[in-house]
């Protein structure tokens, strides 16, 4: 939204507060320029036809494919795991990724990912500009579904526009119901598939149709279906330039190598109209046409320069090849170019392409390093863990014959699909008893059972005898699973109120 700011004016003479005369224009504009905001200007992408409007429809399938398809896939997981490939499992504190199950204590995974996937869109942003935004992110892909529907039922561009002025009739609101009724179907069916995500599919699916759902089921469907009827439908061009903080953001990514859609105004400029059987000497091969314009679903002319608004869809591209087609010029007025090669043709300096750069060598080292890390660790993951905290309040319990007691929370973690009998030993420190709450006293160790794919929390209570205060400071919780020669182990402290 643009910010209009206005020049004071000295109501006594009409004149500026910096004593410039203003013009009858001026003064009657005064007003208007005195809003804070700009309305908003519809736009009418005019539909058009080209490799980059194939590549959109092709991402667009495909990663529509992806969302709808992907929580109905299978991966078995044996009898004690949901057996839906991609599961966000809530009531079990699991995600499910096929082979990969990432439990809350593994919370670094999920970390590295959101690093990759930024770092990712880091280095194809200094490659390629904003390719992510063009033809991958959501808003882009529902947008261009929500235009493509509006143009199947109100028509194309010219067809839209006289629609908008016309006064309402029937045919009119006929049309404009129907597109909001298929756009609504379309974000009640992105609202319905989300949910998916985080229940068994064909269960799920059940209870919705049968209304046996939960309420927050329902709920999170038409939390969905209002943000994707509204930002896909309705504000489009709104949610990239004012609510997205990539555009700002991208900037600093970039530079002049970058490839981008760019308008080549060596060879465009100067531009102008022109007529059947003119020279071409003496100008570029810009007639001025703004089809570019009418093209662009942001409602920018890409000749203006590198924008905020742009999303590198190519659409302007794709208008202004079929204007060169039927001039009888090349193609690839407006094309992927960078600023650079712009600057070099017009010093009569050959074109090239600088993919190895500093910012782009980081940005693929950082990738390679947390990609390397992130399958180290999955690699040497183990399928038994524990955790242990000790009670803070009270953080000690000093006893009538001046022993101390701890108490400390053990989650005993068994990651495989079999029941285990795990043993538990509490090493490192001179502990008069130790006691597992439910199962009593504890000798040197203690055998405890736990579930195939479960967590087992168990409360144990240290005792240590006055004596031996001085000396018991730090010990070790030991898990072995003997069967398996596996064993994991996690330090702790004893505070007795003398060793802090």
């Amino acid at each position: 939204m643009t910010v209009h700011t206005a020049m004071p004016e000295d109501p006594r003479n009409g004149m500026a507060a910096d004593g410039v005369a203003r013009s009858d224009a001026q003064a009657s504009n005064s007003a208007a320029n005195r809003k804070l905001y700009k309305s908003r200007v519809p736009i009418y992408p005019k539909e058009v036809e080209g490799r980059f409007r194939s590549y959109k429809w092709a991402m667009m399938a495909f990663t529509l494919t992806i969302y709808y398809v992907t929580p109905w896939l299978r991966w078995d997981r044996g009898a004690t795991a949901p057996d839906q490939a991609v599961l966000v499992d809530l009531a079990r504190q699991r995600l499910y990724f096929f082979f990969i199950e990432i439990w809350p204590q593994e919370v670094y995974y999920i970390t590295g990912l959101l690093i990759m996937a930024a770092v990712s869109l880091f280095l194809i942003n200094s490659l390629f500009g904003r390719l992510w935004c063009g033809f991958s992110c959501p808003q882009t892909v529902w947008t261009d579904l929500f235009i493509w529907v509006e143009t199947k039922i109100e028509g194309d561009r010219n067809a839209r526009i006289r629609l908008a002025a016309a006064p309402w009739t029937a045919g009119k609101l006929a049309k404009r119901v129907s597109k909001h009724v298929v756009w609504l179907a379309f974000a009640v069916a992105t609202g319905g598939a989300w949910v998916f995500y985080f229940s068994d599919a064909p269960t799920l699916f059940r209870d919705l149709v049968t209304g046996s759902a939960s309420f927050s089921s329902y709920a999170a469907i038409a939390g969905l279906t209002f943000t994707t009827y509204s930002l896909g439908g309705l504000m489009r061009e709104q949610v990239c330039t004012y609510m997205c903080p990539w555009p700002r953001i991208q900037a600093a990514m970039t530079d002049n190598e970058a490839l981008s859609v760019t308008y080549r105004r060596d060879r465009g400029d100067p531009r102008g109209a022109h007529k059947k059987g003119q020279p071409w000497e003496g100008r570029g091969a810009c007639i001025d046409c703004n089809q570019c314009v009418a093209a662009c679903p942001m409602g920018i002319d890409i000749r203006d320069g590198s924008q905020l608004e742009c999303i590198n869809c190519g659409l302007c591209a794709d208008a202004c090849d079929d204007v060169m087609d039927r001039i009888d010029l090349p193609r690839g007025l407006i094309a992927y170019d960078t600023e650079a090669n712009i600057l070099r043709r017009m010093k009569g300096e050959k074109a090239r392409f600088r993919f190895l750069r500093p910012r782009t060598a980081l940005y693929a080292g950082v990738l390679v390093l947390v990609s390397a890390i992130m399958l180290l660790t999955l690699s040497s993951r183990h399928s038994l863990d524990l955790d242990v905290m000790r009670d803070r309040n009270p953080d000690h319990v000093m006893l009538a014959d001046g022993g101390v007691r701890n108490a400390y929370t053990v989650k005993l973690m068994n990651r495989s699909d079999r029941a285990r009998n795990l043993r538990l030993t509490v090493s490192g420190i001179r502990a008069r008893e130790v006691e597992v709450i439910g199962n009593g006293l504890m000798g040197s160790s203690a055998i405890l059972a736990v579930d195939a794919d479960k967590v087992r929390t168990v409360r144990i209570l240290v005792t240590v005898a006055r004596e031996d205060l001085a000396a018991s400071r730090k010990l070790d919780f030991i898990l072995e699973d003997v069967a398996a020669a596996e064993r994991r182990k996690a330090a702790a402290v004893f505070v007795s109120g003398e060793n802090r």
